[in-house]
């Protein structure tokens, strides 16, 4: 079978693009089609065959690709396709709304229905950095994307969810079944870190970190941290960056973008991971956990399915800083195996990811041959 795969777009570095080439090593002669990619922001992307969209020359397309949005359909819908037997799509976005041959097999692995059209479209619009005009004009754009986005789905001839959560969204707002497989997390990264009762000298921080962006709650643990004194080092970059800096006060501590290997240390030298946001799944809590320490999270998305109370971490009822403040003073480190803990994160590794997909496309592939 002749294979393509379509990615939403290459600008920014996250959870989606780590899916991705995990897609791309399954398949690794497949082409990828892309809005856009930024090859500088990319470059374990290097040599590989991606194929982008009319977007891409269009002037500031790699900086500001927001800019385009009433684009992105018609440039997703522009991709050539008749060639290919079978698409995999990895979508949060527009992806999923490419044009496939009638006899072709079209597989989506859902991040999550498109959040800004869908379970978070109001908060997007409030929380968006621009003038009060676009903000006014931007509705009745989101309100033509989304009737989009609700056809583009049908086009999809199976769904594959990255969580329970993103599967209970899709029923919802395309009213189509999937099937659940975890996203990847490479495990490995953190196999030869010592195990946390090791670890000397005895762990004196809290760590988060990822993008630094509004939903993802960040200010909270500024805020908790501000009123308990307790250190916390948070890691990443984000638009909103400078607003936490300028409210932290000393002990908390920002290292913006960290290697993988200096990521990996922060890990193994820390108390336990903070996760106060809701994720469709949540890579960095099961890396935290793939490195031996417990996560203390929100009781809200992803995060339901990988932390296990009291064997690998808590999890909190209230999105507020005084909840998480007050579990922060009561955590006992003490309380916890990190070898458990690490066996619990090993179900999420990168074999198994590719060995799941790579078996439920082919499988899907014979059995529509077989119509």
């Amino acid at each position: 079978m002749k294979l393509a795969i379509v990615h939403d777009h290459l600008v920014q570095d996250g959870g989606a693009e780590k899916v991705l080439e995990a897609i791309q090593e399954i398949w690794p002669s497949a082409p990828t089609y892309a809005l856009v990619f930024d090859a500088r922001r990319f470059p374990s992307f290097a040599g590989k065959d991606i194929r982008t969209s009319f977007i891409q020359r269009l002037p500031f397309a790699k900086t500001n690709l927001q800019w385009y949005l009433p684009l992105m359909p018609t440039a997703t819908e522009g991709y050539d396709l008749r060639e290919f037997d079978v698409v995999v799509s990895s979508s949060s976005a527009f992806s999923k709304g490419v044009i496939t041959r009638d006899d072709a097999l079209h597989v989506c692995y859902c991040h999550t229905p498109t959040r800004y059209l869908w379970s978070d479209t109001h908060s997007y619009v409030a929380e968006l950095r621009q003038p009060r005009f676009v903000k006014a004009a931007l509705p009745p754009v989101l309100s033509a994307l989304r009737m989009w986005d609700r056809q583009a789905a049908d086009r999809v001839d199976a769904f594959v969810a990255n969580s329970e959560t993103v599967k209970r969204r899709i029923a919802k707002y395309y009213g189509r079944t999937s099937d659940v497989i975890h996203p990847p997390v490479d495990i490995h990264r953190f196999a030869n870190l010592p195990t946390p009762d090791s670890r000397l000298p005895t762990p004196s921080y809290f760590l988060a970190g990822g993008r630094l962006v509004a939903y993802k709650r960040y200010d909270l643990i500024v805020e908790a941290a501000n009123r308990t004194g307790i250190p916390v080092k948070i890691f990443g970059t984000g638009p909103v960056e400078q607003a936490l800096r300028a409210r932290a006060k000393g002990n908390v501590e920002f290292l913006g973008r960290v290697s993988p290997e200096r990521q990996a240390e922060l890990y193994a030298g820390a108390k336990a991971f903070i996760h106060p946001q809701e994720e469709d799944f949540g890579i960095t809590p099961v890396e935290a956990m793939a490195s031996g320490i417990p996560v203390i999270a929100w009781r809200r998305g992803g995060a339901t399915e990988t932390v296990i109370e009291g064997v690998t971490g808590e999890l909190f009822d209230e999105q507020s800083w005084e909840e998480l403040a007050d579990h922060l003073i009561r955590f006992d480190a003490t309380r916890y195996d990190g070898a458990a803990i690490r066996a619990h994160a090993s179900r999420f590794g990168l074999e198994r990811f590719k060995a799941e997909l790579k078996t439920y496309v082919e499988r899907a592939w014979e059995e529509r041959r077989r119509r």
